[in-house]
């Protein structure tokens, strides 16, 4: 089994509705805003390793940098392979600190989208952007309602009862 199987099937057994939940995901969060404020400040390092020497670098063991790595993946310029990495795997985060934000909103992650570090990186006007888009990109809007009498929408020129909507 794969570092990111292990971690996941670790890390998700948490419900965090429950006292051990909440403390488990807490410290996880705490590590995790800890991690991006150092890369934040010196966003212009690409910081490599392997999986082991960024566990090291960052002061966390190996498991929680797992996670951290399953995170920002979808954030980077590249991914990496997570699915098969393992300790030694190299590993680069060359983040793209737009989509890092953008995502950061869309997880709900007050914690890290507020950090002081993104004043420097993103103007408050690019990252009100970034907000409101990532907060509409989950909204789904229904289309108006076909009434029953109403002309079917396929142009047939019948009402909908008689047409369309006779199978729906």
């Amino acid at each position: 089994m794969g570092l990111l199987q292990e971690w996941r099937d670790y890390a998700y057994k948490f419900d965090d509705r429950t006292k051990e939940g909440q403390q488990f995901w807490l410290t996880y969060f705490n590590i995790e805003k800890g991690i991006y404020e150092k890369l934040l400040a010196d966003r212009d390092v690409v910081v490599t390793g392997t999986v082991k020497e960024l566990a090291d670098k960052y002061e966390t063991d190996l498991q929680t940098m797992v996670g951290f790595l399953d995170g920002i993946n979808d954030s980077l310029k590249e991914p990496n392979p997570i699915e098969e990495m393992d300790e030694n795997t190299q590993v680069s985060l060359d983040i793209d600190y737009e989509k890092l934000y953008y995502n950061m909103v869309g997880c709900r992650a007050e914690w890290l989208y507020t950090l002081d570090a993104w004043d420097d990186i993103l103007t408050e006007e690019r990252r009100k952007e970034l907000y409101k888009e990532s907060r509409n990109s989950g909204t789904v809007v229904k289309g108006k309602k076909i009434g029953r009498n109403d002309p079917c929408p396929c142009g047939s020129g019948k009402k909908y009862k008689k047409c369309c909507g006779r199978n729906a």
